[in-house]
């Protein structure tokens, strides 16, 4: 039913959504069909009825005004008149369309069958549940659209679960329709029979909830189904129809549920309850097994999968629910542990569903209440399109994010609304997606690190684990080896060229050994190096005059040793070592032409040249912090003990500046970039930023493509911080983490990647959209 002809031939044409279905071929039949009334003048409200008996036919039903008025205008027409046994018809040919036609009590009647125009008349009675659901309509929109629902062949799925769609699920639809280019929305009622089996009918005398399942769903799910009650014994009851159920099956676990539903990817699938008491329905799944926790989230066995089929059949006919887990109120099962991982992930990380900028968009058409919620992404649509239809065919609806339809449910009847909306992003999509998750078969030692892959000039991930094997993974979460060391690693892994010939290797200290690891994880040359003494720094790998001719620099106690890349010691350095422990590790600067080597040993700030002889002599004592040795504006710069900012120009001159932290404080820098953390204060540069009170790792600065990106990990939350130098939060921070972070573009994309441990025995992999 529709008010204007013209308009609404206009925005059919170019919606999306409805040029993409019309490549059907039933579509395609009907379009052709109808394009005989192009011809007619049509002013008034008029109506098309579609019914499908040996083939797909339509009724066109109008005010009997001057319809056929342009018809000496057109080409290639052919016109007659005849009498049947009760009225006169017209038949009308154009272009070898034709169109019967009548004129009863003032309203023209058109059809492509000539047998409906003949029955036209026949005095029959009027349905009245089908008068009542058409006079409902406002007739505002583009058009009203009644579905006969009791036609089998012309009964829409709305459901990815084929039995679902097997089931009859009410009389009639009516849905006001509002077409425009981009978006196509429905609102109406449905209704049944209270005699009939209805789908409709399960939710009668329940109160529709919040669909809410999306809070849990990842954003990547397909599809969505979500029902909700208030009451379960209601719903309960009226299941009955379907099945008779032994109530001896009826399991407690659904007495506090509000929502229970179903998500799913092309692989995966899960199904959830949401409780009212979380508790209580802890105790009724009764004691269960934790095989499994990730992210501090237990994952239990769960010894009665067939619960779903038995309990809420047809509404979800899933019977393998072998794990089960709690996220805040929500029970989610699945016979999938990645699957649950990757919900626990996403869950974390806010990157759900609900949190989703196209399902935002759509839910502005919808209401956050129904009793049944149906959602589908661009793929599931197309999918459930093509069970609607003969032939399966590949839709452009890639625009097509977000769509769903919902029931409400209210006294007798079912308000209907749904949401075909076409979603662009506008610009970058600020989000933070979980790439992979590694996870190992002993606790890690270390954070995950990034060193770069010479084969493709992307990157690779290393860390250790508490065995001292290293691993070396792909960007794409492959292992590629293993390699039990002598003891933990110092430090950060260095990387060198050893052979200059572009290939790179892995350089390190362990507390008695010197690595140089080639790409296989094979030792290199003599390398390593063994040591009876311990090293106590990390090993320092210089690189003077960027030409290849490296210098490795041990640290052991008080004494320095100085190796080339041969593992041949440098004659020419000679370090006069102290009484006093070497307390930092030992850095190389370059300010103009002259090379320093800097490093703390007792309450001394060392500063030598290449040989190892003093090049600037610090006479002044520091109480030396835990922080290491920068060069911040072209000053030697670290902390005292009290907190206090201590720097020492190049001709030693030693000046202080209180900054107000505390003992147990960070700080880190680059040339022009200082950053400190004390207590909960983060301080990038001039500006100050209040963190949450928490166990804070030592922050962190990445500059990357000439931005300045700063870190920090609240241990005790496992939250991971990300700012800018203004100290902005990038968008979609804090995530999930228990470490501090490895940042950096590890692919072939344009996006930086966050590394960091999940739990003491697994990595995660983020990507910054």
């Amino acid at each position: 039913n529709s008010n204007s002809f013209e308009n609404l031939s206009t925005a059919i044409d170019h919606n999306l959504l409805l040029n993409e279905i019309s490549n059907f071929n039933l579509l395609k039949s009907i379009k052709q069909k109808l394009q005989i009334l192009n011809y007619l003048n049509i002013e008034n409200e008029f109506l098309i009825g579609l019914s499908n008996t040996d083939s797909l036919n339509f009724t066109f039903i109008t005010k009997a005004t001057e319809i056929w008025s342009n018809i000496d205008s057109i080409p290639n027409h052919n016109t007659e008149t005849f009498k049947s046994k009760k009225h006169t018809i017209t038949k009308t040919t154009v272009d070898q369309q034709t169109l019967f036609s009548t004129v009863v009590d003032s309203v023209f009647i058109g059809s492509n069958a000539l047998s409906i125009i003949e029955q036209v008349s026949d005095k029959k009675s009027i349905d009245p549940e089908l008068e009542s659901i058409y006079n409902t309509s406002s007739k505002k929109t583009s058009m009203t659209l009644i579905l006969n629902l009791k036609n089998e062949k012309l009964n829409p799925h709305f459901f990815k679960d084929s039995l679902l769609n097997q089931q009859t699920f009410s009389n009639y639809i009516m849905l006001e329709v509002d077409i425009a280019q981009d978006h196509m929305v429905m609102n109406g009622i449905t209704k049944a029979s209270d005699t009939l089996k209805s789908m409709i009918n399960v939710f009668k005398n329940t109160k529709p909830q919040e669909n809410s399942i999306s809070k849990v769903a990842p954003n990547t799910v397909d599809y969505l189904v979500s029902f909700t009650y208030n009451n379960f014994k209601t719903l309960n009851d009226n299941l009955q129809i379907f099945s008779k159920k032994d109530s001896l099956i009826m399991s407690a676990v659904f007495n506090n549920s509000i929502e229970c539903g179903v998500f799913q990817t092309e692989l995966n699938q899960a199904v959830v309850l949401k409780s009212i008491d979380a508790t209580l329905t802890q105790e009724a799944l009764e004691s269960q097994e934790v095989v499994d926790t990730y992210r501090d989230v237990s994952i239990y066995n769960y010894k009665y999968p067939e619960i779903f089929q038995h309990v809420v059949s047809p509404l979800i006919h899933y019977q393998t629910a072998s794990y089960y887990m709690v996220l805040d109120d929500f029970f989610v099962f699945s016979d999938s542990m990645d699957f649950l991982k990757s919900i626990i992930s996403n869950f974390q990380n806010k990157t759900t569903l609900s949190e989703s900028s196209y399902f935002k968009n759509m839910m502005t058409d919808l209401s956050d209440a129904s009793s049944i919620f149906i959602y589908h992404n661009a793929s599931s649509l197309n999918s459930n399109l093509n069970t609607n239809f003969s032939e399966l065919l590949s839709l452009k609806l890639d625009a097509y994010k977000a769509s769903a339809i919902q029931f409400i449910y209210d006294t007798d009847y079912a308000h209907v609304n749904a949401a075909f909306k076409t979603f662009k992003s506008r610009g970058v999509a600020n989000s933070v997606s979980d790439e992979f998750d590694i996870s190992f078969e002993s606790t890690l030692l270390s954070e995950p690190q990034i060193v770069t892959n010479h084969t493709n000039n992307q990157k690779d991930i290393v860390v250790q684990d508490i065995n001292n094997n290293l691993y070396l993974i792909s960007n794409q979460g492959k292992v590629f080896w293993k390699k039990q060391l002598e003891g933990k690693v110092l430090g950060q892994i260095e990387q060198m060229d050893i052979y200059k010939n572009g290939r790179l290797q892995l350089v390190f200290a362990t507390p008695h050994r010197v690595y140089v690891l080639d790409r296989n994880g094979k030792d290199v040359g003599p390398f390593p190096l063994r040591f009876n003494d311990e090293i106590t720094q990390p090993l320092s790998l210089f690189d003077y005059d960027n030409n290849k001719n490296y210098r490795l620099l041990v640290t052991q106690g008080s004494s320095l040793l100085m190796y080339d890349r041969n593992g041949k010691s440098v004659n020419g350095f000679n370090f006069n070592k102290g009484s006093n422990k070497i307390s930092s590790q030992p850095k190389h600067f370059r300010i103009g032409k002259k090379d320093f080597i800097v490093f703390s040993q007792g309450n001394t700030l060392k500063i030598l040249d290449r040989t190892g002889k003093t090049r600037i002599n610090v006479k002044d004592q520091i109480q030396f912090s835990k922080n290491g040795i920068y060069l911040y504006n072209d000053n030697f710069t670290t902390t005292n003990e009290n907190g206090i900012l201590v720097q020492v120009n190049q001709k030693g001159q030693l000046s202080s500046l209180n900054l107000n932290l505390n003992n147990d404080h960070y700080i880190t820098s680059t040339s022009k970039t200082l950053v400190t953390l004390t207590e909960n204060r983060l301080n990038i540069k001039s500006r100050s930023v209040e963190l949450d009170y928490g166990d804070y790792t030592a922050p962190q600065i990445f500059y990357i493509n000439d931005k300045i990106y700063v870190s920090t990990t609240d241990l005790q939350a496992k939250k991971i911080y990300l700012f800018d130098s203004l100290g902005k939060p990038i968008a979609n921070f804090p995530i999930y983490g228990i470490s501090a972070i490895a940042l950096g573009n590890i692919d072939k994309d344009n996006n930086l990647e966050v590394i960091t441990k999940g739990d003491d025995q697994s990595i995660i992999v983020y990507e910054i959209n």
